[in-house]
């Protein structure tokens, strides 16, 4: 967890850092917005900014937006300035944190933003074997090509890799190359000069440079663009990367991890994938098995995941009845871990009895009319779409998809086997033609008609 504090650390904020150090978090800090945006363009990167509340908040959220750097923003002040705490809200704060600091506020806040954990609860023996042979090949060098299905665990399985690797103490950088529109993902790769392009208003250390001495995951890596493909194998070759609109190669030291739901072997054959980079990338191939290939481990996700939303919505951990796990098993989890883990979160919140109970339970196919006597539940889902154009079955397929994933455009998109970015364009399109598009923690409305 790396922490970001812009302010001077006399006083109360300097007290709270002392209290997220002791936390575990490694923080770096800035006396001023300028320095901060300074520091994070030279590639000092964060996974929190807490920022005195008397900085320009507004500022420092639109250069960080402006400039492509995801990061959430806490304000800190003291906890009688209540309009101060208004402002930094209005101004783009996710959240206040009053000072004097709270020790257990602190760690809360930052226990929302920090890294998945990279221990993976399993206990079926085919899964044991895939963490058998990560830990195996974690301390060593070798690019690892992680493979399967959306909701697998593939980025889970990458921080499990860098957690038992000789890089674990330095940066875990993970890039979705799939949520990134196509012409930003060179410089989000490799950094660009100032004056590079429109927008380039400073240098910015790319991705690569960021994870130097660490471990770079390179998500979804079947979405880049072929001819972006070709410099990135070069980077992978030669260890050195260049620059947006620079004049000179830089050196790096990363480890390469990438993941694919998709078969690469396939999009080679297809001309989509390059075969050098596929092989540069495939070193050790961990292929991650689909919950119903796992199913031995339904019931202690299950509980995990229960006992994870439990404390996050600070609702009593109830058990799960036998029939809610009997419907668990039972069905087939297309959308994997991911899927099981958005249903149980459902669960814990909709539950009101002394257990999580099977009407809790929401999964793909609960929905919708009985069959008529003598027709099987496949033909009459067919026979409901007949008369039906494409666009309008896609347009709810969609949409019932985000409800389902609680509005995650990431989980919707994954589940659906389509590009953020398609995602995206189909969503404006809709809500321009006055249909309900769920936002994220959304569920349970039905699409506009």
């Amino acid at each position: 967890m790396r922490l970001l504090i812009i302010g001077t650390l006399g006083g109360q904020i300097g007290a709270a850092s002392q209290i997220a150090m002791q936390k575990g978090a490694k923080v770096q800090q800035a006396e001023t917005v300028d320095r901060a945006l300074e520091q994070l363009r030279a590639g000092q990167g964060a996974d929190l900014i807490m920022v005195d509340v008397g900085a320009d908040i507004a500022r420092l959220v639109t250069s960080l937006d402006s400039e492509r750097i995801a990061l959430p923003v806490i304000a800190c002040g003291t906890a009688n300035d209540s309009q101060a705490a208004v402002r930094a809200i209005k101004a783009g704060a996710k959240e206040y944190v009053p000072l004097p600091p709270d020790a257990d506020l602190i760690a809360a806040v930052l226990h929302a933003v920090s890294d998945e954990p990279s221990t993976i609860v399993h206990g079926d023996p085919g899964m044991a074997e895939v963490i058998k042979m990560a830990d195996q090949v974690a301390p060593s060098e070798a690019s690892v090509l992680i493979t399967g299905a959306s909701g697998t665990g593939k980025e889970m399985m990458a921080r499990h890799l860098h957690a038992k690797s000789r890089r674990k103490d330095q940066a875990f950088v993970a890039v979705n190359c799939a949520a990134i529109p196509e012409n930003l993902l060179e410089s989000e790769l490799f950094g660009h000069e100032k004056g590079a392009f429109t927008g380039a208003v400073a240098r910015r250390i790319g991705k690569f440079e960021e994870a130097s001495g660490g471990t770079l995951l390179l998500d979804e890596i079947s979405e880049m663009d072929p001819r972006l493909q070709a410099k990135l194998l070069r980077a992978v070759q030669e260890r050195e990367i260049d620059r947006v609109g620079g004049t000179k190669p830089v050196k790096v030291d990363v480890r390469i991890i990438a993941t694919s739901n998709r078969n690469l072997q396939e999009e080679v054959a297809n001309g989509t994938f390059r075969e050098d980079l596929y092989f540069r990338l495939n070193v050790v191939n961990l292929a991650m098995p689909s919950l119903a290939r796992r199913n031995q481990d339904i019931p202690l996700l299950a509980q995990h995941f229960v006992a994870k939303y439990s404390e996050a919505n600070q609702i009593d951990e109830r058990p799960i009845s036998e029939a809610a796990m009997a419907k668990l098993k039972s069905h087939a989890w297309p959308g994997n871990v991911r899927e099981l883990e958005n249903a149980i979160h459902r669960a814990v919140i909709l539950a009101t009895g002394s257990e999580i109970g099977p009407e809790t339970i929401m999964v793909s196919g609960d929905a919708g009319a009985p069959a008529s006597a003598g027709i099987s539940d496949a033909d009459a889902e067919t026979a409901a779409l007949v008369g039906r154009t494409v666009a309008d079955v896609e347009r709810d397929l969609i949409i019932d998809t985000l409800h389902h994933c609680l509005g995650n455009r990431t989980h919707a998109a994954n589940i659906l086997g389509i590009s953020i970015r398609t995602l995206r364009n189909k969503l404006r399109q809709y809500s321009q033609e006055g249909f309900t598009v769920p936002q994220p923690g959304e569920a349970g409305a039905a699409p506009a008609p």
